[in-house]
């Protein structure tokens, strides 16, 4: 028994927000003082770094929820899926619902119980539930589902990644340009099959020791702020430092579990977290396999024009591609391809997949 993608969705939210809409921001340094740059010039070396010259926003009267909600429709109706046919719901987020004027999370009742309301399903057997794992969050709900299904307690489960970090970005935090909003879903379906298919090997890595704190939140670096809410942090540095040593490594592991070579793969769908750290990422996965000279094409990248959205890059990213709405970008019947993320916690995880 193997589980398999049976349907996928995504909701990429319609307000796109560009490097110029930031130009009127005053950032600051993490002790509140002011840097000896322009916002211009900030921003400019930000977008080199990074690729970034546009994300995607909710609007006002948007949550978490709603999107998840948004993502999860658009699978079920693109594959003609019976909703009440599904055994769990799983949503990978960090936040919850956040609404536009109040930054306070509200996860009661949990993400997943809102999005089966929103989608109206009966069935009490269906069993909806939130799944807070840092940015790896969606590709642990894929482990996770492969769990029951190979267990034989789930033959249909949803995995949505769904998030809404423009509403908890501190607007004089430079990394602030990171993020955006989006969400992505997934049917994983029980399938027999004689051949390996669909999720076969998986690794997942937790470094809390020195780590966990890598990202965090805390009150604006404007120290007169009118408030006292809490906003994402991260120590960036230190972070790409982390997941250029580690991420490679487990990409290699799931790989050697299921015996197979990075030649064999077609795609590498990795957390959308800045271009130049993911391919730095691709650069050292190819250097693990004595490649120097790797290939970019079977990374497709969406961050230059949707931003970083925590757990929901990874799904929108794969839904693009299998329903070919990315140029250049194709998978097919008998491609191997691999899930990765890296993120709060700070956690780590791949999957290696072979398309049925």
């Amino acid at each position: 028994m193997f589980a398999v993608i049976s349907a996928s969705g995504r909701y990429i939210p319609p307000k796109i927000v560009s490097n110029e809409d930031f130009l009127s921001h005053e950032f600051l340094s993490p002790k509140g003082e002011s840097f000896d740059k322009t916002p211009q010039e900030i921003i400019k070396k930000f977008e080199e770094i990074t690729t970034i010259k546009e994300r995607r926003y909710v609007e006002d009267n948007q949550v978490c929820s709603d999107i998840a909600f948004l993502a999860a429709k658009d699978a079920l109706e693109s594959s003609g899926i019976d909703k009440e046919s599904l055994d769990y719901i799983i949503v990978a987020h960090n936040w919850g619902d956040v609404l536009a004027d109040n930054r306070r999370s509200d996860q009661v009742p949990s993400i997943a119980s809102r999005v089966k309301y929103l989608l109206e399903i009966e069935n009490p057997f269906c069993v909806p539930y939130d799944l807070p794992f840092g940015c790896p969050g969606w590709v642990q709900g894929l482990i996770q589902a492969n769990y029951y299904i190979k267990a034989g307690d789930a033959k249909r489960v949803m995995v949505i990644g769904a998030e809404t970090l423009s509403r908890i970005i501190d607007p004089h935090d430079r990394d602030s340009m990171l993020y955006a909003d989006g969400a992505g879903a997934v049917i994983l379906e029980a399938v027999e099959s004689e051949e390996k298919v669909g999720i076969c090997t998986y690794l997942t890595r937790s470094d809390t020791k020195k780590e966990a704190y890598l990202l965090w939140q805390q009150p604006s670096y404007k120290k007169e702020y009118e408030n006292d809410d809490l906003f994402l942090k991260m120590h960036g540095h230190q972070l790409y430092r982390y997941a250029l040593r580690h991420v490679p490594e487990v990409v290699k592991t799931t790989l050697d579990r299921a015996g197979l070579h990075l030649s064999d793969v077609k795609k590498v769908f990795i957390h959308q977290a800045n271009a130049k750290m993911d391919d730095a990422i691709l650069e050292r996965i190819f250097r693990l396999y004595d490649c120097q000279n790797h290939d970019p094409s079977v990374m497709p990248l969406t961050v230059s024009w949707l931003g970083n959205s925590s757990v929901a890059t990874v799904p929108t990213l794969y839904d693009l591609v299998a329903k070919g709405d990315m140029p250049g970008h194709e998978i097919n019947s008998g491609d191997w391809v691999i899930f990765a993320s890296v993120g709060a916690g700070m956690n780590i995880n791949s999957i290696v997949y072979k398309v049925p």
